[in-house]
C-alpha cells in the first residue's frame, strides 16, 4: 500500500527504513523524501512509526560506527 503517492514510497519502505534506523517522519523523508512534497503522508507515517516499525528504545539509542565517528570527531574539534 502506498504511502507517499508523490514519490511512491510504499508501507513496506517506510518500515525498512525504520528498521535501518529512520524513526521520525524527518528521517523517513531524508531516506525516501516521503513527506517532503506536498505533506499529505507525513500524519500516515507517524502512525506507522508509532505502531512499531521503528525498532525498541534500547536498539534505538545503538549509535552506528559509522555514524558516530563524524560526531566524535566535531566533539574533539570543539574541546
Amino acid at each position: 500500500m502506498y504511502v507517499c503517492n508523490c514519490f511512491g514510497v510504499t508501507e513496506a519502505q517506510v518500515k525498512k527504513h525504520a528498521e535501518a534506523g529512520a524513526c521520525t517522519p524527518r528521517q523517513i523523508a531524508s531516506a525516501c523524501k516521503a513527506g517532503t512534497d506536498c505533506g499529505s503522508c507525513v500524519r500516515r507515517i507517524q502512525a506507522l512509526l508509532g505502531r512499531g516499525a521503528c525498532p525498541k528504545p534500547e536498539s534505538a539509542n545503538r549509535v552506528e560506527p559509522a555514524l558516530a565517528e563524524p560526531a566524535l570527531a566535531e566533539l574533539e574539534e570543539a574541546a
